[in-house]
């Protein structure tokens, strides 16, 4: 039976095309540049964000990783009619779609390494090849950079007000379902211990955490019944939610079934505060002293930050965390800054208008100064007509840029698990770098200013 009764079969949905994940205007731009003998001109593009969500003092570097699994699929030649729909459609001519046939990224990518903080104007990924290579990957690289490095950057204030105390990603059911298990690995990036969403742990090995929520304990005829069914499943090493009914009846029913051994309870509502701090007093009473107690319930860095002083062991945090925490976009954008001219040399080229949106011209490379106890100072950026001809290191600056792809060959260091750890790390490495006015969560100018030279006029650093 039809699940719309008479209204015809259910409808197939057919497999998405990674490379129709581009807006109209790059391939019109292409099949442009294709017949005035543009297409193949060198042109240099590049990633930055011209400001900070507002009052945020740094952004987080998440998602190039991901991105560069992503340029390894991405191809107009697959097997799924992408190619003739372009032509059909009349968004390509035939001879353009021909050129898309036979289409791979071969040039090079550069970029702030996964999990490096980031501040206005950064120039967090450089793409460098022909015209026509780098401009159809402009949506697809501002999609991933976008939406992960938004989630990353929520995070990131978010495990810092937290601590030592573990956060955990729970915000699948609020978010795309593509964008589930991108957010969770950038929530990883900046700290978080673990996630709900299973796709992440097969994909990433990204640690996977839940036990019950209160449909469970509502299908039983009882408190008890739910509980004593959830610790015959999963033994005392659960974590049992007790405030679907009465907490404190809940709590003694908890430890009476399971032992003091029980791993962990969670409060999902209420007054959180007042709550664990009950709460603690009443494992404590009863012997359940190692219990642990996890609050959830629509939190943010700054209900983190006001249960700094109760004894919650552990955080679980949803829909602030996908969207951003009030910053659903890092706001980055995708410009070109050099072209090839005459004799191979690269001329630095920017958008020049009014209204705030112009940009600086010319290749550029970067690194952070920091004093001599290891406190970032400020951030220099360095700008010139090739793509790093020196080394930050040159000028006493702690480099900021790793390759990710050269020549169309994409380094295997930076995907898989082991990339993300390094991330993870280099994240908490970066953090603990910032001046400590940095980490507050009031609003703010960024927690270190910028510095552009230009090497041509021997500026330097």
């Amino acid at each position: 039976m039809s699940p719309c009764p008479g209204r015809g079969p259910p409808i197939q949905l057919e497999p998405m095309s990674l490379a129709l994940l581009t807006d109209k205007y790059e391939l019109t731009m292409l099949e442009a540049a294709l017949a005035d003998g543009t297409a193949e001109r060198r042109s240099v593009f590049e990633v930055f964000a011209r400001r900070l969500p507002r009052g945020r003092r740094y952004g987080v570097v998440a998602g190039t990783g991901r991105l560069a699994e992503l340029l390894g699929q991405f191809s107009f030649d697959a097997p799924d009619g992408t190619l003739q729909w372009l032509v059909d459609s009349g968004t390509v001519a035939p001879s353009t779609a021909e050129w898309l046939a036979s289409y791979r990224f071969r040039g090079s990518i550069s970029g702030y390494a996964e999990g490096e903080i980031y501040f206005p104007g950064s120039p967090v990924l450089t793409v460098d090849g022909t015209f026509a290579e780098c401009v159809i990957l402009e949506t697809i690289i501002l999609s991933v950079l976008n939406h992960d490095c938004a989630v990353a950057s929520a995070a990131s204030r978010m495990t810092a007000a937290a601590g030592d105390r573990p956060c955990l990603e729970m915000g699948a059911r609020r978010t795309h379902e593509e964008a589930a298990a991108a957010a969770a690995r950038a929530a990883y990036v900046a700290g978080f211990a673990g996630t709900s969403i299973l796709e992440a742990g097969r994909r990433w090995g990204i640690p996977t955490i839940g036990t019950a929520a209160h449909a469970f304990t509502l299908v039983h005829d009882s408190e008890r019944e739910a509980f004593a069914s959830q610790l015959a499943a999963q033994s005392a090493a659960t974590t049992l939610l007790v405030d679907t009914y009465d907490v404190r009846q809940a709590v003694n029913l908890a430890v009476e079934l399971a032992g003091p051994e029980l791993k962990a309870v969670r409060l999902d509502s209420g007054d959180l505060p007042h709550l664990a701090r009950a709460v603690r007093r009443q494992l404590d009473a009863l012997g359940a002293t190692q219990t642990t107690i996890t609050v959830t319930s629509d939190l943010d860095e700054y209900a983190i930050a006001g249960l700094a002083a109760a004894p919650v062991d552990a955080y679980g945090v949803g829909t602030k965390l996908v969207t951003g925490s009030g910053a659903p976009t890092a706001e980055m954008v995708y410009k070109l800054v050099a072209r090839e001219q005459a004799g191979g040399r690269l001329e630095p080229v920017g958008k020049r208008s009014a209204g705030g949106k112009s940009t600086i011209g010319g290749s550029k490379w970067a690194g952070r100064r920091n004093d001599d106890s290891g406190t970032a100072q400020d951030e220099v950026i360095l700008a010139g007509p090739a793509i790093r001809p020196v080394a930050p290191e040159a000028y006493g600056l702690r480099p900021l840029q790793v390759d990710y792809v050269d020549h169309g060959q994409i380094d295997p260091a930076r995907l898989g698990a082991g990339c993300l750890a390094a991330a993870r790390a280099r994240h908490q490495a970066s953090r603990d770098e910032l001046p400590p006015a940095g980490l507050r969560l009031s609003e703010g100018d960024p927690a270190i200013g910028t510095t552009v030279s230009n090497v041509l006029d021997g500026a330097g650093a």
